[in-house]
């Protein structure tokens, strides 16, 4: 049994806490918390689960192998950090930290200590995705040429980090798993900070990828519009993955358009488009958090790379500072490689 605890006990650390509690093999065995009040809610829904304020205790337990690290972004080095120091396992949301410096640090700390670091990007493990995925490594919509990202909604206003760190480092994730881990080469970024002058709530971003695939995401905490869209479109097919609609969260269109000769027309050259079926692919319906605990846990259980290691996680914060870096400079193009 992996004896396993939760740092961060508030929505989204309820959450893993319910998805730990169900996994054969895991004894959810502390939550730990600053205020005392989520640390109730813990043991009324958690009877049998121990609570602490004190992050050190968790440290000298030695029969705890690994550590959820869901508190505010700006605190996951520094939990993190002492979780990987003394031994244990971790798996801490996104992003990995708010800094490349403290990023490559825990990448380090968890090669030296010989522990799992796996970062949470959730939508890695969302079986839509998944789907996603298989049809960009099968060819099924040919010469990738593009991916659009929106993730707008009216709230929630983070107090902690800006609109970028928060739901960007989301379609960051994403791209870089349908891209096989590839960086961009460059990026550019603009937005505006609306509701407090020292923190961006809106941001418009543009990245060039190699093999000519180019990619934007949109974000913002101020639409009226709540959107959690992703668009890959391909020289064969166009996606479209909605993950706000329940029913049918993927599209796959049979249609686009390619240059043709044609020597019948005055013209050497003409665009030829089709519009033919478009299809909802059958996939599991499994929770994306589940599927991210059990991914966790084989990895524990069996000493395995996690699919959103540290490099992963790593490679995520690197862009997002070269955006925070081309906002800062009125949208400069920003080099990654």
């Amino acid at each position: 049994m992996i004896r396993l605890g939760v740092v961060g006990c508030g929505q989204w650390g309820m959450n893993h806490l319910r998805v730990f509690s169900s996994l054969p093999g895991v004894t959810l065995a502390v939550g730990c918390d600053h205020d005392p009040e989520r640390l109730k809610r813990v043991q009324r829904l958690y009877p049998h689960v121990a609570v602490t304020t004190n992050l050190t205790e968790l440290w000298k337990d030695a029969s705890l192998q690994a550590v959820v690290v869901a508190t505010p972004s700006a605190t996951h080095y520094a939990i993190a950090k002492s979780a990987l120091e003394s031994g244990k396992d971790v798996l801490c949301e996104k992003p990995l930290t708010t800094s490349l410096a403290h990023a490559e640090e825990l990448v380090r700390l968890a090669q030296r200590h010989q522990r799992i670091l796996m970062v949470g990007h959730v939508f890695v493990f969302n079986p839509a995705v998944q789907k996603l995925y298989e049809y960009v490594k099968q060819g099924t919509l040919g010469t990738l040429y593009y991916l659009s990202a929106r993730r707008t909604n009216l709230g929630p206003i983070r107090s902690d980090v800006d609109v970028i760190w928060d739901l960007a480092s989301h379609d960051l994730s994403m791209f870089d798993y349908l891209l096989d881990g590839t960086a961009p080469r460059s990026l550019s970024a603009s937005g505006g900070a609306f509701l407090a002058s020292a923190r961006a709530d809106v941001a418009f971003i543009s990245l060039e990828y190699p093999n000519h695939v180019v990619a934007n995401v949109q974000v913002s905490w101020l639409d009226p519009q709540k959107r959690r869209e992703l668009t890959v479109v391909g020289s064969e097919k166009m996606a479209i993955f909605n993950d706000v609609s329940l029913d049918a969260p993927l599209w796959v269109y049979d249609k686009g358009a390619s240059l043709v000769q044609d020597y019948e027309t005055y013209e050497q050259f003409r665009i030829q488009s089709w519009d033919r079926d478009a299809t909802v692919p059958h996939f599991s319906r499994v929770e994306p958090l589940l599927n991210e605990a059990m991914h966790f846990v084989e990895c524990v259980e069996h000493r395995q790379t996690p699919r959103t290691d540290g490099q992963n996680g790593l490679r995520i914060v690197r862009i997002l500072e070269a955006i925070a870096r081309s906002m800062g400079q009125g949208g400069a193009p920003v080099p990654l490689t």
